[in-house]
């Protein structure tokens, strides 16, 4: 590669900047100086300096951002900002957005420079799925739910390919909702489905696109680059897919553990550590010393391990009450479920799959989650660790919410987030699918290593 194309992929500036800035000898390859713009190099292998500062290319970029209304999904525009406008400083300039949302959809769009992984994303004959969360005008009736999951003519050649409905139960927002699947990125689609069945879109916005779901850390605007793992997930959605499919296949039933892998909770307790150890003046300075000692055990066993280990004057019962108490308003208002997990558990519900909660949590505070979340009736069994003799790793707790659904344990999918869970799981004989969280970020790789399988959401175990 010649040397002004890197440092102008490099952001440095235009050629002729970039010509200005080795006239004042300000690039060095390998320790040398250099000025000739002309010169060769290999961007794998040479170190390239810039006044000191070593200079890293990327020869491709990936960003998600969360598209606000009013912007349009291209590269540039006469009359209105594009949402090449807010990518970040130091974006490449040869980004362009992975398809199109329309002036005023909301939501993921992704923005890249890679075309192969473009085409592949947006090729007819790749069938990748979009969800959309709509706010219609009316409520949609079951018939009309059934016509748009068998196609609907919109006026062009051929009907719309099955797509999947299901009611949002996500958004505090009055009104009527619902998630709706396609893998088809026709014109004005969603809104064409929606007037052939008599409706109308009062509301879109893209919440997943392929194996990527929305960043719920994005505000409208906001947008970052993706994660390796990301890109990986992008680069297979067809057989992220159809692994998904494989490991649901024969299961009859589905055991989930709470906190991190139905519900985004994980979070609040670094939060409730420091608060509650605070009352008695003591300062947690990493919550990893007592995270690592607590992972797995119950709720009682968790007071009792921080009652000892931290000399705190209240009783057993008192400190349980107090958490309960901490973490209620949380869990009320600010822990929304696992992406997907709505239409995850409509596709178990319609094959028949039974469904379990085998929680280290309180028995109080995860009945309250799942009535928050209008699924404590979803649930044939609801069972925490303190109901049985010893908690993860040991497998007691799930073999006894089999029990309870009347299922072998081999007939099982358990979803677990953390270390001990998923080695619960294992040891009941069960298959245990990893979930990704925030929390557990550090030993992810320990993690996935461990289960059989490994998920980042919920979307897509079932077909259409």
């Amino acid at each position: 590669m010649r040397l002004d194309k890197f440092l102008t992929e490099c952001n440095l500036g235009t050629r002729t900047q970039v010509k200005e800035i080795l006239r004042r000898k300000e690039v060095s390859v390998n320790g040398k100086t250099m000025t000739s713009p002309q010169e060769q190099i290999d961007p794998k292998k040479d170190q390239v300096l810039w006044k000191g500062e070593k200079l890293t290319y990327e020869a491709f970029q990936y960003f998600v951002l969360n598209k606000p209304a009013g912007v349009i999904s291209a590269t540039k525009d006469q009359l209105s900002e594009t949402v090449i406008g807010l990518l970040p400083e130091g974006a490449r300039k040869d980004l362009f957005p992975v398809g199109r949302l329309d002036k005023d959809t909301e939501g993921l769009l992704l923005l890249t420079n890679d075309g192969a992984l473009a085409h592949n994303l947006l090729s007819p004959k790749k069938h990748v799925p979009k969800t959309y969360l709509v706010q219609l005008e009316k409520p949609l009736s079951d018939k009309d739910m059934k016509a748009l999951e068998e196609g609907v003519d919109i006026g062009d050649e051929t009907p719309t390919k099955p797509a999947f409905v299901t009611k949002a139960k996500d958004t505090d927002v009055e009104g009527e909702w619902i998630h709706l699947t396609i893998c088809e990125g026709r014109f004005h689609q969603v809104k064409r489905m929606l007037e052939a069945v008599g409706n109308r879109v009062t509301y879109l916005k893209r919440m997943r696109f392929g194996a990527l779901s929305l960043d719920p850390l994005l505000g409208p605007g906001e947008c970052r680059a993706l994660k390796i793992e990301e890109v990986e997930l992008l680069r297979g959605s067809r057989s992220v897919i159809e692994e998904k499919r494989h490991m649901i296949e024969g299961k009859k039933a589905v055991i989930f553990d709470l906190d991190g892998s139905l519900v985004d909770s994980m979070w609040i307790w670094g939060e409730i550590d420091k608060e509650y150890l605070g009352r008695f003046g003591i300062t947690l300075e990493c919550r990893e010393e007592i995270k690592s000692k607590i992972e797995g055990m119950s709720f009682h066993e968790t007071a009792i391990y921080v009652k000892e280990t931290y000399k705190i004057p209240d009783s057993i019962e008192q400190m349980k009450a107090d958490w309960n108490h901490m973490a209620w308003d949380k869990y009320e208002k600010e822990v929304p479920l696992k992406p997907g997990i709505p239409d995850f558990l409509e596709g178990c519900k319609r094959n028949g799959i039974r469904l379990g909660i085998a929680t280290s949590n309180s028995r109080e505070l995860a009945e309250n989650v799942l009535r928050v979340h209008g699924l404590l009736d979803v649930f044939s069994c609801v069972l925490t660790g303190s109901e049985v003799l010893k908690g993860k790793p040991a497998p007691d707790i799930y073999l006894e919410v089999a029990k309870k659904l009347g299922v072998s344990p081999c007939d099982c999918l358990v979803f677990e987030d953390i270390l001990p869970g998923i080695c619960a799981g294992k040891n009941a004989n069960m298959t245990v699918c990893a979930v990704a969280d925030e929390d557990s970020q550090d030993n992810w790789e320990e993690i996935k290593k461990a289960a059989d399988t490994s998920v980042f959401d919920f979307f897509d175990f079932f077909d259409f």
